[in-house]
């Protein structure tokens, strides 16, 4: 089929000692290969979950992690405080717990739902997304919480789906794509 890479989107079960040397074999056999994780924001809580040691452990190679900002609830940032899913300050300070603990900013992209009909929970609005990527970016465009440093490498952002993007009208895409190449 021609596949160039490999998608890690577990729910749960993620052992990173195996995961990390299954992914690592298929690096050494193909050098080039593309690795993507979709974690959901509860894996990416501490460098010590299952799924972050995974990154962290294949990070000489790891295109991205674009981590799931929805259907979670409130989680704590990378600031200790909590917040609220569907808010710039969420997608920051979630951004900020991998930033702060091993990944390239180039690793690390901002995943939402395309539209209201795309997840249960934590749609935000595509300007949402472009202020967060400010924020990260260059400490623009934040709410209450702002990093303590800018990361202009920030690799963008992911969307579920592109199907309810196109069904939407393509407004996600139309939206955050041009910002994300603007960055």
């Amino acid at each position: 089929y021609g596949f160039n890479g490999v998608d890690i989107d577990l729910e749960n079960g993620v052992n990173s000692t195996y995961m990390t040397k299954a992914l690592k074999a298929v690096h050494d056999k193909k050098s080039d290969v593309v690795v993507t994780m979709a974690p959901q924001t509860i894996d990416m809580q501490s460098a010590s979950t299952e799924y972050f040691k995974t990154a962290l452990g294949i990070k000489d190679f790891l295109t991205v992690v674009n981590m799931q900002y929805y259907n979670s609830g409130s989680m704590q940032g990378c600031d200790g405080k909590v917040y609220s899913q569907g808010s710039v300050d969420f997608l920051t300070a979630l951004a900020c717990i991998q930033l702060e603990n091993g990944l390239d900013p180039s690793q690390v992209g901002i995943g939402v739902p395309a539209s209201t009909s795309g997840a249960g929970s934590g749609y935000v609005e595509p300007g949402v997304v472009n202020d967060a990527l400010d924020c990260l970016a260059k400490g623009s465009g934040c709410g209450s919480f702002k990093p303590s440093k800018t990361y202009p490498g920030i690799r963008g952002a992911m969307t579920w789906s592109t199907n309810w993007d196109a069904a939407s009208g393509n407004a996600w895409s139309k939206a955050v794509g041009p910002h994300v190449h603007g960055l």
